[in-house]
């Protein structure tokens, strides 16, 4: 099943520094629109690096509190979206968009940005 990846932090959640891993307050816009999404039955799922794999060079990165993390992230979720998500570092193939404020789209096999195309 197709599905639409949301990145958290200054996409979906503002964003203004690590301030102790606490999650901003909604970006209006693109909570209306995840809404929107859900509404229509569309998956959505939030991609973050906020769960990626544990750094061990790290000693509060731990496999437990990046599953703490996940869980403050569906909490988050669920108050906003009134749904968790599920919540991941990875896309799959039957990720159809994503969705983050540091992508820049490429035009396939070119390796052109889209920007960058007349």
């Amino acid at each position: 099943m197709s599905w639409i990846g949301v990145d958290l932090d200054g996409t979906l959640a503002e964003y203004h520094g690590w301030n102790g891993g606490k999650i901003g307050p909604p970006v209006p816009a693109m909570l209306e629109r995840v809404k929107r999404w859900l509404a229509d039955g569309v998956e959505v799922r939030i991609v973050t690096a906020r769960v990626g794999r544990p750094d061990p060079s790290r000693v509060s990165d731990t496999p437990e509190k990046i599953e703490e993390m996940r869980k403050q992230i569906a909490d988050w979720c669920e108050l906003h979206l009134g749904v968790r998500l599920q919540v991941t570092n990875e896309k799959d193939f039957e990720m159809v968009e994503l969705w983050d404020d540091r992508c820049i789209q490429v035009v396939p096999n070119k390796g052109i940005p889209v920007t960058e195309m007349e």
